[in-house]
């Protein structure tokens, strides 16, 4: 049998990516929604594209499917993947959901545990007893790549990407059998909503597994919307579609859950370590364990709350055990309309020695991720890793600074 290797990864709170061949954006011809290629090919409609992935689909009749998400797994990211398993079911396509990290926001926790979203954590540690050749392509879906750290495993077992779905803008670099990226559309899980509304699966109220993925895409397009108050047409007439579908009571339950006593610990450091000039809120929040990375974000999202704060930004060194590594993180928040944070954080923070830029982001959210390389790694020595703090501290805020100074334009879109 036949197997194909599924990545799908997403920006949400990371924004190191590669990328595909192909930058559609979204227009109005009609009432048709068309995609338009700077390749200078014809746009192809909604419809056309979902038979193109049906055709794609066909093609690969019978095999099976290794669906890799980021290693921090958000709703757009799970929803998406979950969707895809189902249509991919119809051509007798086996999928496995798989994810490098850990769930660490308690919202992720709660939607996979309530709808029983079949996604399987696969630690790096566990990836040499795991032979990745039996899986014959790759396909990327709310991301370009460089969200997951199984896709270098995947490059090394030389495993071809066959299809990229993304709502982000085109990074460059990625070539694939079927490419749809529409960075006017605000989630992914948009998307394959889309996908279902074009009959790549009749979704079914009277199905359990239905209403249980239709919830998910329904807090993944909420998620990535801001609770639809940043949602275009697209992402409001597939939030309108789901709404048939979907379990209110059940997302609520997902909604309602509890924030740990961790993720609480992070946001009164960001508050204590604040520094505030121009409306930014810039706080760092030290050292944190790997499994409490999205107590980043949410951080960021409490401090953009604060009067007159329109941006946020935190960040700290993440230490992952297993691997013995550490590794910068940080979360960008605004609802300054006239912020680009794609911009800002690439200005800010510019490009490795690859040539990739250290983060990026889409409309009001970013997100960075820098290796400390060299320094990284646990020391006993309490005056040695309170330096390499004060350090990284001082760097990220001297970069962001030179932004947000007031003799210094900030990037706008």
């Amino acid at each position: 049998m036949k197997s194909y290797l599924l990545t799908l990864t997403s920006d949400h709170n990371s924004a190191k990516m590669s990328a595909s061949t192909v930058n559609p954006t979204n227009s109005k011809i009609g009432e048709e929604t068309v995609l338009e290629r700077e390749t200078g090919s014809q746009p192809l409609s909604l419809g056309k594209l979902a038979q193109k992935l049906q055709h794609t689909l066909e093609k690969h009749h019978g095999e099976r499917h290794i669906v890799v998400i980021q290693d921090f797994p958000d709703p757009d990211a799970l929803s998406s993947a979950w969707a895809y398993q189902l249509i991919a079911e119809r051509y007798e396509i086996e999928c496995d959901i798989v994810y490098a990290g850990t769930l660490s926001h308690q919202e992720n926790i709660a939607l996979v545990k309530l709808t029983g979203l079949p996604a399987k954590r696969w630690s790096i540690n566990t990836l040499k007893d795991r032979d990745l050749t039996v899986y014959q392509g790759c396909v990327l879906v709310d991301s370009q790549g460089n969200t997951s750290q199984l896709m270098a495993y995947v490059k090394q077992a030389k495993i071809p990407v066959m299809i990229v779905i993304d709502h982000h803008s085109q990074q460059g670099g990625i070539q694939a059998e079927f490419v749809d990226l529409r960075p006017r559309v605000r989630s992914t899980a948009t998307i394959l909503t889309q996908y279902l509304q074009n009959g790549l699966l009749d979704f079914n109220g009277n199905n359990s597994t239905h209403v249980k993925c239709a919830t998910a895409l329904m807090h993944g397009i909420r998620s990535d919307t801001n609770g639809l108050r940043q949602a275009q047409e697209d992402d409001l007439l597939a939030a309108a579609y789901l709404s048939r579908i979907y379990d209110p009571q059940l997302l609520n339950a997902v909604l309602q859950s509890a924030r740990s006593c961790r993720v609480m610990d992070v946001i009164e450091r960001s508050l204590k370590n604040r520094l505030i000039q121009n409306s930014f809120s810039i706080a760092g929040v030290g050292y944190l364990r790997y499994e409490d990375r999205d107590a980043i974000p949410q951080a960021a999202d409490f401090l953009v709350t604060e009067e007159n704060i329109h941006t946020a930004i935190v960040y700290g060194i993440i230490h992952d055990e297993d691997r013995e590594i550490e590794v910068i993180i940080g979360s960008l928040r605004t609802n300054k309309l006239t912020l680009d944070p794609d911009e800002f954080i690439k200005e800010a923070l510019g490009k490795n020695p690859q040539g990739r830029y250290y983060g990026g982001g889409r409309e009001m959210a970013g997100g960075f991720e820098i290796p400390m390389g060299f320094f990284g790694g646990s020391n006993d020595n309490n005056n040695y890793t309170k330096l390499k703090w004060e350090l990284v501290d001082a760097q990220l805020k001297q970069k962001l600074l030179r932004l947000v100074n007031p003799q210094n334009e900030v990037v706008h879109a």
